[in-house]
């Protein structure tokens, strides 16, 4: 028997989301939380994740105590596709993501934010990352031959720019110092080699299902589960799927500097290499390595504090 007396799906867009249609703000996400509460009491809301437009909307149904899902996009449009219907309206995805929910109930985790602060952290990652894409076009802008004046406006832009980076960096780790329990799994995470601060606070951020999967959900979560493509005798090429907006890229980056260090990491790294791997296929072994080792360290800090709790 499910938990669940109801399911309910939401989509999400940039200004407004659909169960009835509700402004995607703190007016229309209140107005949906109050019309409906009778049934939210006993019910599992599913979002689509959407670039975090669905952020705060999955941030208050949790703070209200209401079992909400964050749903796998390309999971919810196989499931879609798999009744042959093409067709598409926001109306129409909300009630798949409810059968999603209600057929899929005992696979899915509920979400739980490891801060107070997730949402701010989340939104200050994602302005950061926008910031980042700013800079790196005004930095070609300014490589192809300019009038002094343009020269001078990229110049004072990518010093603004960086700026503003540095500032968000601080602020980012003023929130995370004044959690404890941040403070506590970044320190596992940083000590991962190829781990620094920087991808450390991201990954916290990005992907607060950390401790809390196993390691193939998390390598899946991450973009990094290799897919089999296997059919009779025929033995097809595995390639990595996609996964977490924003999350490999910083794995990508951890994996290089895991490579260069003087640890177990650069040793596995090595010996796919001399077992005839591709580079990139090596790196994206390294890649999943990392997170399933982080998965495993914070599930680890997560079940002492269970036990010290009972």
């Amino acid at each position: 028997m499910s938990l669940y007396n109801n399911f309910i799906g939401v989509d999400i867009g940039k200004f407004n989301f659909t169960v009835a249609v509700y402004g995607n703000n703190n007016v229309g996400i209140n107005s949906f939380v109050e019309d409906y509460k009778p049934l939210l009491s006993n019910a599992l809301s599913i979002l689509e994740t959407t670039g975090g437009y669905e952020m705060e909307l999955l941030f208050t149904l949790h703070k209200e105590g209401f079992a909400v899902h964050r749903a796998n996009t390309n999971k919810v449009k196989n499931f879609i596709r798999s009744f042959g219907n093409t067709a598409k309206t926001d109306s129409l995805d909300a009630k798949a993501l409810a059968l999603y929910g209600f057929e899929r109930v005992e696979l899915l985790e509920l979400f739980v934010p490891q801060s107070k602060k997730a949402l701010e952290l989340y939104e200050l990652v994602q302005r950061k990352n926008d910031l980042k894409q700013m800079l790196i076009a005004e930095k070609n802008r300014l490589k192809a031959p300019k009038a002094d004046l343009i020269k001078n406006s990229c110049q004072l832009m990518i010093k603004v720019i960086t700026e503003q980076i540095e500032s968000i960096v601080l602020k980012i780790n003023a929130l995370i110092k004044d959690d404890t329990i941040l403070i506590a799994r970044k320190k596992l995470l940083i000590s991962i080699p190829g781990i620094g601060n920087i991808v450390a606070n991201e990954l916290l951020i990005l992907l607060p299902e950390l401790g809390l999967l196993n390691r193939r959900q998390i390598a899946s979560l991450a973009g990094l589960a290799p897919k089999n493509n296997d059919s009779g005798k025929f033995t097809g090429y595995r390639r990595t799927g996609q996964g977490r907006n924003l999350v490999k890229p910083l794995l990508f980056l951890a994996a290089m500097a895991a490579r260069n260090s003087n640890s177990e990491l650069k040793l596995f790294y090595l010996s796919l290499i001399n077992r005839g791997k591709k580079k990139m296929v090596a790196l994206t072994a390294l890649m999943r390595k990392i997170i399933v080792i982080a998965n495993a360290k914070l599930r680890d800090l997560l079940t002492k504090k269970l036990e010290i709790k009972i």
